[in-house]
């Protein structure tokens, strides 16, 4: 059954990612425009709780597709970088996260690209970027709903963040690599 998901577009699990990319503008709105970051963090929980989700349902019912491991992320992704780039604004030190955020991103990116067509297959998530991604969310909802938050606190949480983000980008990198120069050599002994 799982191989009837593979090329599937329209499954629960991408709907469901495909919310979280919706909910984008509604929490930067929320923010920006309402100030309102309380609501903001409500919003965020429940991005945060569509991605829980979709991940359950996709493996409990087969419902695993190319197309949702690859929408994922980049809905994961982009809901981060969207809402740390809001907490810049009150949260200097959050330019960190966001600048450190991108480049590693971009980083697995084009890792994870060569993989793929070295490969042609998409890796699912490893332990160290779900960790990143729930310790990232937590963060921003800390910051969210602590807005008076002392620098020290802060600061402490940003560096938390930083740590992890830079560890899954390296055990990210060396995984793809690993990838590219293995299927490198397969084609070579061929």
């Amino acid at each position: 059954m799982k191989a009837i998901f593979r090329g599937k577009i329209l499954t629960i699990p991408n709907a469901l990612s495909f919310s979280r990319l919706l909910m984008i503008p509604w929490f930067v709105w929320e923010y920006l425009v309402q100030e309102n970051s309380t609501g903001t963090a409500l919003i965020l929980l429940l991005s945060g709780f569509t991605d829980t989700i979709d991940g359950m349902i996709a493996r409990r019912f087969n419902m695993v597709s190319n197309l949702g491991k690859a929408l994922d992320p980049v809905a994961d992704k982009l809901t981060q970088i969207s809402m740390i780039a809001c907490l810049v604004i009150r949260f200097r030190h959050m330019w960190a996260v966001l600048g450190i955020l991108v480049v590693k991103e971009l980083f697995v990116l084009i890792t994870s690209l060569l993989s793929i067509h070295k490969t042609n297959e998409v890796l699912s998530a490893d332990w160290h970027g779900k960790l990143t991604t729930t310790a990232l969310y937590a963060v921003m909802i800390a910051h969210l709903l602590l807005p008076a938050m002392p620098g020290m606190a802060s600061d402490t949480l940003i560096g938390l963040c930083i740590c992890l983000i830079l560890l899954s980008g390296v055990l990210y990198g060396l995984r793809n690599i690993r990838l590219i120069y293995s299927a490198g050599k397969e084609v070579c002994h061929e």
